[in-house]
C-alpha cells in the first residue's frame, strides 16, 4: 500500500524539548515498542526491532542516519525504516511524527 493512502492516529508522546539532539526514547503504543530519535534536530520513530532476529533494534548505534543492530550488525535508514545491509532484507516499521505545540506526536496506521 501506498503511505499516501493511509491514514494515521496521531499520538503525543513527549515534549520536544526533553529529546535533546544525539538522545533517544524507547516508548510503547498499541502494544509495540518504539524508539524516537532526535538527530541534528530531526525526530524519527521507529518500531524497536531488527526484522532479522526480532532483536532490540534501539539499542544499537547511529552513524549518520543508520542504526546499527546490536546483534548481527544489519542497518536501517532512520529516516524510513529500510533495510540497508543483510543479514535484515525487510524493512522494519517506521512512524511518521509531527510536531504539535512542541509536543512531539507519533503516527500509528489506522487499521
Amino acid at each position: 500500500m501506498d503511505h499516501n493512502e493511509i491514514t494515521y492516529d496521531f499520538y503525543p508522546v513527549i515534549s520536544v524539548d526533553d529529546l535533546i539532539p544525539g538522545e533517544r526514547i524507547f516508548i510503547e503504543i498499541d502494544n509495540m515498542s518504539i524508539v524516537l530519535f532526535n538527530i541534528a534536530g530531526d525526530i524519527y520513530a521507529l518500531e524497536d526491532r531488527c526484522t532479522h532476529d526480532e532483536g532490540p533494534l534501539g539499542e544499537g548505534e547511529i552513524e549518520g542516519y543508520e542504526i546499527i543492530c546490536p546483534r548481527h550488525g544489519a542497518r536501517f535508514d532512520v529516516r524510513d525504516g529500510r533495510a540497508l545491509t543483510l543479514p535484515a532484507i525487510e524493512p522494519t516499521r517506521y512512524f511518521p511524527i509531527r510536531i504539535v505545540d512542541s509536543q512531539i506526536e507519533i503516527g500509528v496506521p489506522i487499521e
